[in-house]
């Protein structure tokens, strides 16, 4: 059977507080966009000699570490502690969403992993118990098992409904070549309470969110990478209606009334356009 992940920006992301755990609670709004990867799995045969019960094959895009530590395999790896009956499976994931971009390209693989498993072996869990499953492997990952628009607090893991419909604009997005360090961006916030919460600028005009909506990475990332603040000005010159980092970045996206040919203007990066979803 095969699946399509789909990709996540966010509109606004607030660092509000440090927690006691040194992780950090966020306000932000996340928001689904048709940019995918492709995610197959197929049963093993018994016997195929294999000393793993989920193997993966990576196409595409390169994904750096260790194989058994994606997070298709851990999913799996999971799912199969509580459902023993489940059978070996090979995993091809083809990527489309840019790595180390905060697009949520590994989040949601994972999420898509559950609901997939769930679909092919029957076993009937809800949408509740597979966000649970989903929030014991990552913060983002309870976000896709639904993937609707949807307003997170905590690490992004407590998630509510938000009536967004974007569906009437394109979405550019702009991935560079520069790695950056999401753990270097978060060691130079200082933490705070936004005056507005984000969930309530993106209920006003999209016309009022470039002086308002604001990521709070962009700060130290584009001190650090210069290059990338460059890409968000040159995506409102170019006629965005409204751009940011999305996530800790590096990948920069610009929302627009009429499809652009972003390729034209950043030949050198990843580039793509595609109209927002819901």
């Amino acid at each position: 059977m095969i699946t399509f992940p789909i990709a996540k920006i966010n509109l606004g992301l607030n660092v509000v507080e440090r927690r006691s755990d040194g992780y950090h609670n966020l306000e932000t709004v996340f928001y689904p966009v048709a940019i995918s990867d492709a995610l197959e799995l197929t049963i093993m045969n018994p016997k195929f000699p294999s000393a793993v019960d989920c193997d993966i094959k990576v196409s595409n895009i390169s994904v750096e570490g260790d194989e058994q530590r994606n997070l298709v395999v851990r999913a799996y790896q999971l799912l199969k502690q509580d459902f023993h009956q489940m059978p070996r499976v090979h995993a091809h994931l083809w990527k489309g969403i840019p790595t180390q971009a905060g697009m949520g390209g590994g989040s949601s693989d994972c999420a898509y992993t559950i609901r997939l498993l769930n679909e092919m072996f029957t076993l009937s869990l809800t949408d509740e118990q597979m966000i649970g499953y989903a929030a014991r492997l990552g913060a983002d990952c309870p976000f896709f098992i639904l993937s609707r628009p949807a307003y997170a607090e905590g690490i992004g893991e407590r998630l509510q409904p938000v009536s967004l419909d974007l569906s009437d604009y394109y979405i550019a997005v702009v991935r560079p070549d520069i790695p950056v360090s999401t753990k270097e961006a978060f060691s130079l916030i200082k933490p705070a309470k936004p005056a507005k919460n984000c969930c309530d600028i993106v209920m006003q005009p999209i016309e009022t969110w470039r002086d308002e909506l604001v990521n709070d990475f962009e700060q130290s990332v584009f001190a650090l990478h210069p290059e990338i603040g460059a890409i968000k000005e040159r995506l409102y010159d170019l006629g965005a209606v409204y751009a940011a980092m999305s996530g800790s970045g590096s990948a920069v996206f610009g929302i627009f009334r009429e499809a652009i040919k972003i390729g034209e203007y950043f030949p050198e990066a990843f580039t793509c356009c595609k109209r927002l979803t819901v």
